[in-house]
């Protein structure tokens, strides 16, 4: 395949062109429209599958489970280590695509970390996340209740809570939308003892005294949009006496832990950020009293990745 078709599927894929773009420019360098479609293919088909290992991990125990949500029911993602010993409960939230295997892979890599990672679908109530074809599944994430969607989250929060595989400790992450959702979740729910959005958007500043959570935040450099946020963020943390840490990865874009998006990866801030939470999460959710203690605000934390 010729490189700068490669080069303007990724320009697509990480934001720079729109889809008719896309479209009329791949059209042109392939030679003609049914050219434009078997191209068209195989890039899709090499993307979803970029960089996922197979799901048959014989360390893990790995199905999709159901739970109970406010309107209905909800389709997630479960991993666990084949151990003797209850985890505590770690929820990892999707991109603006839905359930992908991409985000798949990550909750087992949470379960390899030691964790009873779940994955739960936001597309659920519109009959789930369709597979092969992420563009659709971006359109219909559009078309979510709001506060529905956020309600099914903090569900899964109590679903982990009580689960008899875990501790009682639960944490939560997400990425791009589901970092903006990982923070509403814990807005909402008084019980998360853990949050760690990536790029996320920020909850409104009069809600953040509602977190009872200690926060870990992850911002790439190169992200104005969502870096904006950030100041007003940060005051309103300090004012509630909310535990935060901020780190922000210079050279990095948006996105830039999905290792299938190579136009967005950034490898060392990926594994960096990744070594962080993980620390993290094993610090709030294995220590029995970490939530024991009273706590004052703290400064600032981390800083420039």
């Amino acid at each position: 395949m010729d490189p700068k078709i490669k080069e303007l599927y990724a320009r697509y894929r990480s934001g720079g062109l729109d889809r008719r773009t896309f479209l009329r420019k791949l059209t042109f360098m392939a030679g003609g429209v049914a050219a434009a479609v078997s191209w068209l293919s195989i890039l899709e088909k090499n993307q979803l599958y970029a960089g996922i290992p197979a799901g048959d991990d014989p360390q893990l125990h790995t199905e999709f489970i159901t739970y109970q949500g406010p309107k209905g029911e909800v389709r997630a993602y479960l991993a666990r280590p084949l151990v003797e010993q209850k985890l505590p409960g770690v929820i990892v939230i999707h991109e603006n695509r839905g359930l992908v295997p991409h985000i798949l892979d990550v909750n087992r890599r949470m379960a390899r970390e030691g964790f009873l990672a779940l994955a739960p679908d936001a597309l659920s109530p519109l009959g789930g996340t369709p597979e092969d074809d992420e563009d659709r599944g971006r359109t219909m994430m559009r078309e979510l209740d709001r506060e529905e969607t956020v309600e099914n989250f903090v569900a899964a929060v109590k679903y982990l809570d009580t689960h008899p595989l875990t501790n009682g400790k639960v944490g939560c992450t997400g990425f791009c939308w589901g970092g903006g959702m990982t923070n509403q979740v814990a807005v909402r729910a008084p019980e998360l003892d853990a949050a760690v959005p990536y790029y996320g958007s920020q909850p409104d500043p009069e809600d953040v005294p509602n977190i009872k959570a200690g926060l870990m935040l992850h911002y790439a450099g190169e992200d104005e949009r969502i870096n904006s946020g950030i100041p007003a963020f940060e005051e309103a943390l300090q004012k509630a006496g909310v535990e935060y840490q901020i780190f922000i990865y210079e050279g990095a874009q948006h996105a830039f832990n999905n290792d299938s998006n190579p136009g967005r990866y950034h490898k060392e801030a990926a594994e960096l950020a990744w070594k962080r939470t993980i620390a993290f999460f094993r610090e709030k959710l294995l220590e029995a009293d970490a939530f024991s203690r009273p706590s004052t605000p703290p400064p600032r934390k981390g800083g420039s990745g």
